[in-house]
């Protein structure tokens, strides 16, 4: 019952960040069910069970703030999908030796990208109200749901910093189309774990536990995504996944790191993670009123009509 109650407060407050932030619920998720031992093909389905649950209210909740860009959903969600089933099956097959590790350097991957990209970028400019094209949402979709699944996270990592960095769709748009097109890559996701390790071998209590945290913080995470600065909560959380995630790799078969070299490491993370959180928050107080007004112009944009994809033959990398 205490494993269970944990997990709540695990799927709570990794619904939280996802929710205010984009990205980093599969991410967060997983790292701590492997952190505790679970079979890396395991941990990866059980969040995505979960993540059907918490994605649907998310996504409802999101819609209900007007947070939701459904055209974008559709072009990412789908292609996000058909990955996100081949990269279950693909990790339902590697053996737990190769995975736990290789999932260790995935997770960190994406926790360094959350981290530099949240510590040292602000929000976007120039492009903001320009429609997002299938040619740059459908490979984006793809990739992302196959790291998202091979990972046990990655879906938001992936999408949300290349939506964001496009300059296209202002950032709590972008927060909440993700969070919804994520629904469709956690049904394919665990229909491919289903089909490659077989129910049996996923344990439903404990996606439970993960569903219903995340359900009580969606709506609130919804709401937050309007007050919350992502700049710092992406610092926050990517010094995170890199910490546990550098622990699982020191002390796996792969590495084997001595006390010493690990203690030394873990020391320096520290240092550099405090930093990077007293930065961002600097940051943030020092662009705030200019990051107010660009989301505050994307509104304007939005209001006045949006302009056909189709039409749009404005040079741009999205």
């Amino acid at each position: 019952m205490q494993k269970l109650i944990l997990l709540a407060l695990v799927g709570l407050g990794a619904q939280l960040v996802d929710g205010s932030l984009g990205m980093a619920y599969g991410v967060t998720s997983t790292t701590l069910l492997l952190a505790i031992g679970t079979n890396p093909a395991a941990a990866s389905a059980t969040v995505h069970l979960a993540e059907i649950g918490t994605t649907l209210v998310s996504g409802l909740s999101h819609w209900r703030f007007g947070n939701v860009d459904w055209k974008v959903v559709l072009k990412i969600g789908v292609p996000g999908a058909v990955g996100a089933f081949a990269g279950a099956v693909v990790l339902s097959g590697i053996s737990t030796e190769v995975a736990a590790p290789l999932m260790a350097v995935i997770l960190l991957t994406l926790g360094l990208y959350v981290f530099l990209r949240f510590t040292f970028q602000g929000l976007p400019k120039g492009q903001l109200g320009k429609p997002l094209r299938k040619r740059f949402l459908t490979p984006l979709g793809l990739v992302g749901g196959f790291v998202d699944a091979t990972g046990g996270g990655g879906w938001g990592p992936v999408g949300t910093p290349a939506i964001l960095a496009s300059g296209r769709l202002e950032p709590r748009k972008t927060i909440g189309s993700i969070d919804t097109s994520e629904f469709l890559v956690a049904v394919a996701a665990s229909i491919g774990f289903i089909y490659g390790i077989g129910s049996e071998n996923i344990d439903y209590g404990w996606a439970f536990a993960l569903l219903i945290g995340g359900v009580i913080a969606a709506p609130i995470a919804a709401w937050l995504v309007r007050h919350i600065p992502p700049r710092v909560l992406g610092a926050a959380v990517g010094g995170v996944i890199i910490l546990t995630n550098t622990r699982s790799l020191l002390r796996s078969d792969w590495i084997d790191a001595p006390d010493g070299v690990r203690y030394a490491v873990y020391g320096v993370i520290y240092v550099v993670w405090a930093a990077a959180i007293v930065y961002s928050v600097l940051q943030y107080r020092k662009h705030s009123s200019e990051d107010a007004q660009i989301i505050a112009e994307a509104e304007g944009i939005a209001a006045a009509g949006d302009t056909p994809d189709d039409k749009d033959k404005t040079p741009a990398n999205a």
